[in-house]
């Protein structure tokens, strides 16, 4: 696993790539990625899923995040969320994935866009949220705030979807202090809230080159991979309980 240290050279790189944009200034041309994402995932519902002795419909998981989510610089097929959605049907859980990962997207982006994305129906929703955030040292007590509040919006328009969060760090060169009090806010709101806490998205594979593009933040292919892998694990457990109806 990558030191914290190597973790923060990489992102100290983001700061200078913006994690795929230009923060969230770029409102059309985010818009129209997080669409075509979608798109993406949801003409995948068409695949043909085993027959088995009874119809069963298929569980719709949600992934919201940022660049990392959306498979910057990936094509669609390649990105974590629709990994995960071959793993499960080959494992014989099959799930509709709808990637809703946008380039750029801080927490505050976050709680903006979230009623706008749970207009499809969803019976998991995946949040990783709060890269962009650690990348400008913005206030850890807001980023706490905005997670709430976006799991908040989740439970009142969606109150039957399971929820899962996915653990972010902040780079070391805004001190440790901040680095602890980034750390802690997965742990304090999936414990307030009563959801599961996913491990770091990036274990494994920030800070060692040869997994990531040439920007140093984002995942390749093999390290996309990777973080497909360690995110299903977790995550599969969740996904077995999902009503197939």
């Amino acid at each position: 696993m990558a030191s914290y240290e190597s973790i923060g050279r990489v992102l100290l790189l983001a700061l200078m790539v913006g994690c795929g944009t230009d923060g969230n200034a770029n409102g059309a041309t985010n818009s129209n990625e997080t669409k075509n994402n979608m798109s993406a995932a949801k003409s995948a519902e068409s695949l043909p899923v085993a027959a088995t002795s009874k119809a069963a419909r298929t569980p719709v998981v949600l992934f919201f995040g940022t660049s990392l989510t959306a498979g910057y610089g990936l094509d669609p097929e390649q990105a974590f969320p629709a990994l995960i959605e071959k793993k499960a049907r080959d494992e014989g859980v099959p799930i509709k994935v709808i990637n809703a990962g946008l380039s750029g997207e801080t927490s505050a982006g976050a709680v903006r866009r979230i009623d706008w994305v749970l207009r499809t129906p969803a019976d998991l929703v995946v949040i990783e949220v709060g890269a962009n955030d650690a990348l400008r040292g913005l206030s850890t007590d807001a980023a706490r705030s905005n997670l709430e509040r976006v799991v908040a919006a989740v439970r009142a328009k969606q109150p039957n979807a399971k929820l899962a969060l996915i653990q972010m760090e902040a780079p070391p060169n805004f001190g440790a202090a901040y680095t602890r009090s980034f750390r802690s806010i997965y742990a304090d709101v999936a414990r307030k809230e009563g959801i599961t806490l996913l491990p770091f998205l990036l274990n494994g594979v920030a800070g060692i080159s040869r997994l990531n593009q040439s920007d140093g933040l984002h995942p390749n292919l093999s390290g996309e991979r990777i973080v497909a892998d360690n995110v299903w694990k977790s995550l599969k457990p969740i996904v077995a309980q999902l009503d197939r109806g």
